[in-house]
């Protein structure tokens, strides 16, 4: 499975979107953040992915403007948040990222959570904007089977992303199995569990064999999975190693291990029960 930094998944809708990109949740401080976009940015990272809610989509787009890349080459992608769920309130809160990044378009906007009551009238209003061609593609985020299947009785376009927690420790099978009969790529978030793998010891034996970091065996076997990374980091050497994933391949014996390692467990909130 030969692939390079420069590949990019095609989503259902024709667009295509790099397989890697830089994630920015939590990166509160300005002058951090910058500095991380731009090495990503420089190290030939082409995927940015923030959301309203990180408070720092405006860094992101004075990076990118200071970046030296043409608009065209990036891959932009954002959120609607919880709080601006709704369909006049999704257009409005689409309105506002748009002008903090101080971009004419986002490649990708996602619902971050399914808002239960808010979800579908919020998706109305993301198919709107993309219908008006604001936005290229549309997606979604946290969304169990259940929510997407609502989705295709009461939308009109498809998403063309799930963006959902998925690590080792919780590999997602079903709704992978799920989204792919529909075309749909699933990106993770805390792809690496939030650093909470690091001393596992299968994956520290995988490591030394390959000799590779227990991040790059981690990150290589999603992409073998044909999951889209956002790995997340504000530092210009882990940034770079967080790439360093393309000299090297994870065997069938390799994969299965890894896969063997799923306790369904989550890190984050349950999208079924989160309170937010």
């Amino acid at each position: 499975m030969s692939m390079t930094l420069k590949d990019t998944v095609k989503l259902n809708n024709g667009l295509s979107m790099p397989r890697v990109g830089l994630g920015v949740f939590k990166v509160e401080e300005e002058e951090q953040l910058m500095s991380a976009v731009k090495a990503a940015i420089k190290h030939g990272y082409r995927s940015i992915d923030t959301a309203a809610i990180y408070g720092n989509e405006q860094w992101v787009g004075q990076a990118i403007k200071e970046s030296g890349v043409v608009r065209e080459e990036l891959f932009i992608t954002s959120k609607v948040w919880n709080a601006d769920q709704g369909y006049n309130e999704t257009i409005q809160a689409f309105e506002t990222s748009l002008e903090k990044l101080g971009l004419e378009y986002l490649d990708l906007y996602l619902i971050h959570w399914p808002v239960e009551g808010e979800y579908v009238d919020t998706w109305k209003a993301i198919e709107y904007l993309y219908n008006e061609g604001k936005i290229k593609a549309i997606g979604v985020s946290n969304f169990q089977i259940h929510h997407l299947e609502t989705l295709f009785k009461e939308g009109t376009v498809k998403p063309v992303v799930n963006q959902v927690e998925l690590h080792p420790k919780l590999n997602q099978k079903a709704l992978r199995d799920f989204a792919a009969t529909y075309d749909i790529k699933i990106e993770a978030w805390a792809p690496l569990m939030q650093g909470e793998l690091f001393k596992n010891s299968a994956l520290n034996e995988l490591a030394t064999k390959h000799n590779k970091s227990v991040a790059q065996i981690v990150l290589r076997w999603h992409l073998q999975n044909d999951v889209i990374i956002i790995p997340k980091s504000t530092k210009e050497n882990r940034i770079q190693e967080n790439v360093d994933l393309f000299d090297f391949e994870l065997s069938l014996e390799d994969m299965k291990r890894i896969n063997n390692l799923n306790e369904d467990h989550r890190v984050g909130p349950n999208p079924d029960s989160f309170d937010f």
